[in-house]
């Protein structure tokens, strides 16, 4: 039977956690585990050829006995004279000023004061002791939550260097009954007996009945793990070089895709393109990652009629237009334009880059435009002044061959205006309000692209495209 040291060499040497002359920071609560870990890398700290720090950190969320833990771990490195960086986080407080999840916050602030020593002490290594049924939890709460396999991993990088978990190749029996052959002493945390929290609820209930069909589960669920993110690394060194031919850069927080392009990768690789996408508009891997996200711009995906557009967190938009999808950061300044009122004989600038001319049709226009639209119309039928706003509620436009006033809503779907310029888009409208032209796309029936008997007037529309 191999023995519980053997199989933590195995599995390091394996992985490839630990080098010659590594600094390693053992994570220590005072709990089994930690403790666990901590007597195995004291034995084997001269082969190895490492030097061990440990840290703790109280959350202060037990009163005197979570104080009572340090003080033992302090106690314990003393004795063994290994350096130890600790401290007290009032996390009962942060919680009281930010709300949110207490665990969460925990780990937050935990991880933190853990980089800050690494960096300070120029330590390269991070030592947890997450075991194997710590990643069997972890992949259960992953599949409840999110209906992904996302569990820990063996090593990964952190702040100024790796995190690295050597005991994901043994079990907690074998932790604990390897800490009692070994005489080590340890702290209980009473709170790891209750159900307040969700992992613990899965540790008391769901894991106890797995293990009763097979007592190797976590093994397999580490093995699992282990398999899938070697797949997934490989499908996204895939997606990463097909991503620069199917994604476009059009502004630093602007992207575009053809829908067209994007399908013709096989699905893994059209969700793996999508979320390096995300990764690109989001500095919180938490929200990148995000597979509900990630599903939601693949639905808008699902068709190419018509425009439709979705919000995304951080006023993160994906638009889609047809065959064409962008992401963008909306701004918080309006795009609105502001009611104009337009000048007679001369050009007007709008904020939307069309230049508007209505004047004497007699008159001789000059323009450099390289392209201009030419409308006629009767002054006595269509009086001005004339003003250019943006569309309202119930806007409707008389157009020529209709019984009917049409929606300007409809217009703008039958016209496949992009759905977010439609609010922006500049109409002309009388000193009633009528909308009389959306400009460059249709004007109203009052209005006619050749000269008449009676017409005395003249719009020009200007474009420098």
């Amino acid at each position: 039977m191999v023995s519980f040291e053997r199989k933590v060499e195995n599995y390091i040497t394996e992985h490839q956690l630990i080098e010659r002359g590594d600094r390693l920071l053992i994570a220590c609560s005072g709990g089994i585990d930690s403790m666990g870990l901590l007597h195995f890398f004291l034995k084997f700290q001269q082969r190895y050829k490492i030097e061990i720090f440990v840290s703790h950190v109280d959350h202060m969320l037990r009163g005197e006995t979570s104080a009572q833990d340090r003080v033992f771990v302090e106690e314990f490195c003393k004795k063994h004279n290994i350096p130890v960086f600790s401290t007290a986080i009032p996390i009962p407080k942060i919680l009281e000023e930010e709300g949110g999840n207490s665990q969460a916050i925990c780990r937050r602030e935990r991880y933190r004061f853990f980089a800050e020593v690494m960096e300070n002490k120029q330590i390269n290594k991070l030592v947890t002791a997450h075991h194997a049924d710590d990643q069997l939890e972890s992949v259960l709460m992953s599949i409840t939550r999110a209906g992904s396999i996302k569990g820990m991993k063996a090593k990964r990088e952190f702040s100024f260097g790796t995190i690295i978990r050597p005991f994901f190749g043994v079990t907690k029996s074998e932790v604990w009954e390897y800490l009692e052959g070994v005489k080590g002493t340890y702290r209980e945390d009473a709170s790891n007996a209750k159900d307040d929290y969700t992992r613990n609820r899965f540790r008391h209930h769901i894991v106890p009945l797995l293990k009763e069909e097979n007592n190797n589960i976590a093994l397999n669920a580490v093995q699992l793990v282990e398999n899938t993110q070697q797949d997934d690394e490989f499908l996204f060194q895939l997606a990463k070089e097909r991503f620069s031919q199917i994604v476009k850069k059009d502004g630093e927080f602007s992207f575009s895709f053809s829908i067209n392009s994007l399908q013709k990768e096989p699905v893994a690789l059209q969700r793996r393109i999508i979320l390096i996408l995300l990764n690109y508009l989001y500095s919180n891997t938490n929200i990148s990652q995000s597979h509900t996200m990630g599903n939601a711009i693949l639905q808008l995906c699902n068709t190419q009629e018509g425009s439709a557009m979705i919000h995304l967190p951080e006023q993160i938009v994906a638009k889609r237009h047809y065959s064409k999808v962008t992401l963008f950061k909306e701004r918080n300044v309006k795009s609105k334009i502001s009611t104009l009122s337009i000048n007679l004989n001369k050009w007007n600038e709008l904020q939307s880059g069309i230049h508007l001319y209505i004047g004497n049709a007699s008159y001789v226009v000059n323009t450099h435009f390289k392209n201009v639209d030419a409308y006629y119309f009767d002054s006595t039928t269509v009086r001005p002044p004339f003003f250019v706003r943006t569309r309202k509620e119930g806007d409707r436009i008389a157009l020529k061959g209709m019984t009917e006033e049409k929606r300007l809503s409809r217009l703008f779907i039958d016209e496949k205006v992009p759905l977010d310029q439609r609010d922006r888009w500049p109409l002309l409208v009388n000193s009633n309000d009528e909308v009389i032209a959306v400009l460059g796309i249709r004007f109203n029936n009052k209005f006619s692209k050749k000269l008449r008997p009676n017409d005395d007037m003249i719009v020009l529309i200007g474009r420098n495209n």
